[in-house]
């Protein structure tokens, strides 16, 4: 990893904005947010509904003790933190401050980082119509990949790599991004153009940076950022225009956990109306800001574009190249009573967005969000759940590889939405229904099975090792907090088991298969298969250690109990290989 010196932050983000004029908005606020107190205590419901064999997981506490949240007292206003404020405090707390255009230059955001594995994301304007290409100091040049639409920012997303030659550069600059006739014109031109000085490329692998921002019903701004040093004194610092003046706004973060902040809206401009850009970031009184990729529109919620209808349960994962595995996760689903489906796409490039083309066409509900950023599932999960709320009642969080399923329904010849209505039927207390996950195996298989995972993989381990969740979205606490198997509630809701339903999770498959989950894990607290920490993680094989070389005897493994209900199911309900391409 090339070695490079990153500009001043503070200039970066706010131009020819003074550094005293910075601190007196990051200056007001008095009393301090964090008080550094365990972050919760969870009522996890530990009674579970029916009895546990004494290998079953027990619901796990958070193990993030070393976090801050908001302080206890919060004021007559305030829904979940010190920090809602009524709008004359908020007036008081918002201090814009007026850049007159002509005395110094709007600052710029940053719209490239380098990602793991010299992979350059840059983010454009420019919908994709043709080729493009990035054009790199020194004059080397790679094909650029479009991603899709950022849904907050309505920016495209591309990603490139990082050319040899430009490895090199102690000081690397954000690439150009070159489209169709642009580039064809570059290509012919003698000298080939190259990047602007001072558009620096974030490197996220040391860089704290904000990479993300969701605008929710209610004014809130939801903020994502790496790499957050100071909980204490974390301020949300907004840029925007208003007319021909540039505008800063300083606010106390309303909580703060994990990579997910949360902050109040900022003034609504008043020239320039409800729609102009903003540029969001997040400092701590004396320090600089953090270098910022994140901006939204101020026309609409992110919740507020989705269709009115609320559907009982919704969907959400988060996956790299699965299209092999979509569909038949899809199609089962949607048969036994899931209405909606929310892919959070890390940067597939097997054409998942053709597939789910076709699946729409055939009837399905999903929504694809891309999701480039790396290792920050439990930051993509809490954007779902925060933005979603108006769409959906419940929420099951679940992988591709992972599938609802009941004993109970053995004997049905075909299945029915109505399949899952018994899981929800709960107390109103209720916030949150926890299923056991049963690890199935490699069942002799050498290569993706052609009929599908859960026809092809037929014995498991005999207990259940971790849970996945059934979450009721209002009852998500607001800090989002989560371990991806749950999120953390409100203190009037409670989570429980139930003997109702189970996962099977198709863990592990076929070698060829298995080995892609060395490479990367998308969990921020989750080590990658390769790292050697966390050895007795429920999360890595059982033997495997951090060996990517397929062990002896691997499609035998962990295969102690015959499990083929699900296999005989499915073919009865939908045919032999229902998730093959037709």
């Amino acid at each position: 990893m090339p070695r490079h010196r990153r500009c001043s932050r503070l200039r970066r983000i706010v131009g020819g904005v003074s550094v005293g004029a910075l601190l007196l908005l990051a200056g007001s606020g008095g009393h301090n947010a964090y008080a550094g107190r365990p972050v919760f205590s969870l009522p996890l419901g530990l009674g579970a509904p029916f009895p546990l064999v004494a290998d079953s997981p027990a619901p796990p506490p958070f193990p993030f003790a070393a976090d801050f949240s908001p302080s206890p007292s919060p004021s007559p206003q305030s829904q979940y933190s010190p920090f809602r404020l009524s709008d004359d405090s908020l007036a008081r707390r918002l201090l814009p401050l007026r850049l007159r255009a002509g005395h110094s230059p709007p600052p710029q955001e940053a719209d490239a980082v380098l990602l793991p594995d010299q992979v350059v994301l840059v983010l454009d304007d420019t919908e994709p119509t043709g080729d493009s290409i990035c054009a790199f100091q020194g004059g080397a040049s790679s094909p650029a990949r479009p991603l899709g639409r950022l849904p907050a920012s309505g920016l495209h997303a591309y990603v490139c790599r990082l050319p040899e030659p430009a490895q090199s550069f102690q000081q690397l600059q954000a690439p150009l991004l070159l489209h169709s006739s642009t580039s064809s014109a570059a290509a012919a031109a003698p000298d080939p153009p190259s990047p602007s000085p001072g558009r620096a490329l974030l490197n996220w692998s040391s860089d704290p940076i904000v990479f993300d921002s969701a605008l929710l019903d209610g004014g809130d701004v939801l903020v994502f950022a790496k790499g957050i040093s100071r909980r204490q004194g974390l301020r949300c610092l907004y840029r925007y225009s208003d007319g021909a003046d540039t505008m800063l706004a300083s606010t106390p973060a309303i909580s703060s956990v994990q990579q997910v902040t949360r902050c109040p809206s900022p003034p609504t401009p008043v020239k320039s109306g409800g729609s102009t850009k903003v540029l969001v970031t997040l400092g701590v009184t004396g320090e600089d800001p953090m270098p910022s990729l994140a901006t939204f529109r101020r026309q609409q919620a992110e919740s507020s574009s989705l269709t009115p209808h609320k559907s009982s349960i919704c969907a959400c994962t988060m996956g790299r190249n699965i299209s092999k595995f979509l569909r038949e996760w899809a199609l089962y689903h949607s048969a036994i009573g899931v209405d909606q489906f929310f892919i959070y796409d890390n940067g597939s490039e097997d054409n998942l967005a053709g597939l789910v083309a076709q699946l729409i066409s055939s009837g399905l509900n999903i929504t694809t969000v891309p999701w480039p950023w790396t290792k920050v599932q439990e930051a993509g999960l809490s954007h779902c759940v925060a933005t979603q709320q108006a769409s959906c009642q419940w929420m099951a969080v679940i992988d591709v590889d992972e599938f609802i399923f009941s004993t109970s329904w053995a004997g049905l010849e075909k299945p029915s939405k109505s399949l899952l209505e018994p899981v929800i039927s709960v107390d109103d207390s209720v916030g949150q229904i926890y299923l056991a996950c049963y690890d199935f195996a490699p069942s002799g298989q050498t290569a993706h099975p052609p009929e599908g995972v859960c026809q092809g993989y037929t014995c498991r381990l005999k207990n259940p090792q971790r849970h996945k969740s059934l979450v009721r979205l209002d009852a998500v606490e607001p800090s989002l907090m989560n371990v991806v198997h749950h999120f953390k509630l409100k203190p009037a809701f409670k989570s429980i088991w139930t003997a109702l339903a189970r996962i099977n999770h198709y863990k592990y498959q076929a070698w060829s298969e298995f080995k892609v989950k060395f490479k990367r894990r998308v969990s921020a607290y989750v080590a990658d298969w390769k790292d050697p920490i966390n050895l007795d993680s429920k999360d890595r094989a059982p033997g495997l250690g951090v060996d990517d070389t397929e062990p002896k005897g691997w499609a035998q493994r962990y295969c102690e109990v015959k499990d083929n209900i699900l296999q005989l199911l499915t073919a009865r309900w939908f045919g032999v290989g229902f998730g093959n391409p037709h």
